[in-house]
């Protein structure tokens, strides 16, 4: 095997993430290893100056990967076999395994930013070893809240934000949890951290019409006094507009839906279509998979369209 000498770097100690490997080991240091996370094998010699160059950026990167990959050294003249095998013509060679797999790689000493960005791609999506799995912790939240607890729901979010400030789904899970203990001021400041750019994400509307219906549902009144005018006149349209925007801000879903499907039924053309319009905005408030949700555009639609 010819080797032209093109760049990269001799060894050094680290410890974990970084190691020197031989023909024997090769199997269990780079196929096994690279199942768990991508691995990067490093052909070099004692001769190659280029080889110097790209080691201190190799190790650099890699160590800022925190985990996400591992740095494999191999001296091509005390083991010739395994580039051979592999067709290494010249050093620094750097082959990145993912899978147990040859995945990638490049040759010479390049520059630390294509280092990193080479780094970056074999690793796309993968969190650090020891880093919390944020998409996991975002499921845990929303389940704590959909059984009913704000405050522990609120606590897993904020863990999240401390960790990244803006993530949008934690923004919008705290704030929603806000809302639903009734702390709607809190809810539009927690919101209002939301870029500009982000405001039309589903997560983030979702949230903004639940405040603006809790902020509707402070100025229409007590339940008890909106059903007794109901009770006395049932074609009293905004006074059963209300109840239901006072329901829904108790939780009380099906409830409300009932009582706007009652004005859609009499009177659709009232205020504006004002009735289907509060309905749409409830779905959206309780998202598309809610029960709730699922049930209420069942009966729109036949009332709609029978």
């Amino acid at each position: 095997m010819t080797i032209v000498e093109q760049g990269g770097g001799a060894p050094q100690a680290a410890p974990d993430l970084i190691k020197e490997t031989t023909t024997q080991s090769f199997m269990k240091d780079v196929i096994e290893e690279s199942k768990r996370q991508p691995v990067l094998i490093d052909f070099w010699a004692e001769w190659c100056g280029p080889c110097r160059q790209l080691t201190p950026i190799l190790e650099k990167a890699v160590r800022n990967a925190k985990g996400r990959v591992k740095l494999v050294k191999m001296n091509i003249d005390q083991h010739p076999a395994i580039p051979g095998q592999m067709g290494i013509q010249s050093i620094p060679a750097v082959i990145a395994f993912v899978n147990g797999q040859p995945a990638d790689g490049f040759m010479g000493a390049v520059p630390e930013s294509q280092v990193n960005a080479f780094i970056d791609k074999i690793t796309k999506g993968m969190p650090a070893p020891g880093e919390p799995n944020i998409a996991e912790i975002l499921q845990e939240a929303e389940a704590v809240l959909a059984e009913g607890d704000a405050a522990g729901a609120a606590q897993i979010y904020a863990e999240v934000l401390a960790h990244d400030s803006t993530n949008i789904p934690a923004l919008a899970g705290l704030a929603k949890c806000y809302v639903t203990s009734g702390a709607v001021e809190q809810a539009k400041q927690t919101l209002a951290m939301v870029p500009e750019s982000k405001r039309n994400d589903a997560t983030v509307k979702a949230v903004q019409a639940a405040i603006d219906l809790a902020e509707q549902a402070q100025s229409v009144g007590p339940v008890a006094e909106l059903e007794q005018k109901v009770a006395a006149n049932p074609l009293d349209h905004q006074a059963r507009f209300d109840l239901a925007t006072a329901l829904n801000a108790q939780g009380k879903r099906a409830e409300a839906t009932e009582q706007l499907l009652a004005i859609v039924k009499r009177d659709r053309k009232w205020n504006d279509d004002g009735a289907r319009k509060q309905l749409v905005q409830f779905f959206e408030a309780w998202g598309g998979a809610d029960e709730a949700t699922v049930d209420g555009r069942k009966r729109l639609s036949t009332i709609l369209f029978s």
